[in-house]
This record gives structure tokens, sequence and C-alpha cells, in this order.
């Protein structure tokens, strides 16, 4: 009989499996991966893994909910320093960035990969949630202080998937050595930025018209 284990000892394993199964998923992808080779990895018998986690399924979604919670932990630190919310949001994207580059094999799990059935994995919802309410935040900001015009879900979404692009790009070999993912980021920026602030300087009934026009 399987003697029983501390709750310190249960979460000290979970946090070894999830190691290991995030180094093997991003090497194999997680239909390359099975639960005899990550209980192989960790030196216990297939049948371990089965104590802590459903299935892999369950694995992966808990790699990943770790990963969203640490990618939310580095925006919401940089969302926290001094300044106003122009120098918020450039440390909200530096930290984004900082992330990306330091843990790629999480970042890839994080938006590569999509597990149906969100019902089963409440702890990966609440984690992706929060972070996609971290990458938009600052947004919120921004319009507050005046500096932007607009629906920031939306701006949030344009700045979001302009990181993502130029990010998965780079850590795909695609992007030239000049101008860098730096240089490049900046410069896409700084166009979003100067779309939303020519938004903000347009006259009431003009954006009204636009909306309209928009809409029609």
């Amino acid at each position: 009989m399987p003697r029983i284990l501390s709750t310190a000892e249960v979460e000290a394993f979970r946090t070894r499996l999830c190691g290991a199964a995030e180094r093997l998923f991003a090497e194999h992808g997680p239909d390359g991966v099975s639960i005899r080779q990550l209980a192989d990895e960790l030196g216990c018998s297939a049948m371990t893994p089965y104590r802590y986690f459903r299935d892999k399924d369950d694995i992966l979604a808990a790699v990943r909910a770790a990963a969203f919670d640490r990618f939310a932990d580095a925006m919401d630190a940089a969302e926290r320093k001094p300044g106003d919310a122009a120098a918020k949001s450039r440390a909200v994207g530096e930290a984004y960035v900082r992330f990306a580059l330091k843990e790629p094999q999480a970042y890839r799990l994080m938006f590569d990969v999509s597990q149906p059935d969100p019902d089963r994995f409440p702890d990966l919802v609440r984690a992706s949630t929060r972070a996609r309410r971290a990458i938009s935040a600052h947004v919120e900001m921004l319009i507050a202080e005046g500096v932007l015009v607009g629906d920031p879900e939306l701006i949030g979404y344009a700045f979001w998937a302009a990181n993502h692009g130029l990010i998965m790009l780079h850590l795909a070999n695609k992007l030239p050595r000049k101008p860098d993912l730096q240089t490049l980021r900046r410069a896409t920026m700084q166009l979003l930025i100067q779309g939303a602030r020519t938004a903000a300087n347009t006259p009431v009934t003009d954006r009204n018209r636009l909306k309209h026009e928009e809409k029609s």
C-alpha cells in the first residue's frame, strides 16, 4: 500500500513532474510524450504520475497554468513600478518580451497549444485569464490618462498580436539580424500608439462618423 504523502511532498513531486513534462512537451510536442516517458524521466513507476494527475492532458494543463502564472507575475511586477501610464506600459511590454525570450519553451506551450473541454482544467482557465488581463491592463491606464482613445480590449489585442507575432518570428529565426527584434518591436509599438493617438486627437464628431462607417 503506498504511503500517505505530506502536502509538501505532493507539491514537490508535482513540481518535478511538471518541470520534466515542460521539457519533453517542448522537445516532442504533447502528442509525442507518454506517461511512461515522464515516469522514466523522474525514475518512478509508470503508475506514479496517476497519483497526482488524472492523465497526460491534466499534466499539460498544469504545466501551462504554471507558465501563465509566471508570465502574469512578470507583467504585474512591471506594472507596479513607479511612473506614469506610458512608463508602466513600456515596462509591461519589456517584461513580456523578457519572459518569452527567457522561457521560450513555456511561451510556446502557453500559446501554441490549445486544450478542449476547459471545464476540465479550471486552474488553466484562471491562469490564462489572469495573463490576458495583465497583457491589457496597461492599455486601460493609457486610456484613463488620455494618452489613447478607443476600446481597451481591442487596443490590447492589437498590442498583444503585434508582440506575439514578432516574438514567434524571432523564435523561429525568421527575423533578420538588423533590424533586430527590439528595434522592430519598438517601431511597431510606436506605429500602433501613433494610430491610437491620432484617434485621440480626432474630433468627437469625426470619431462618431468613423464608428458609424465601421459598423455599416
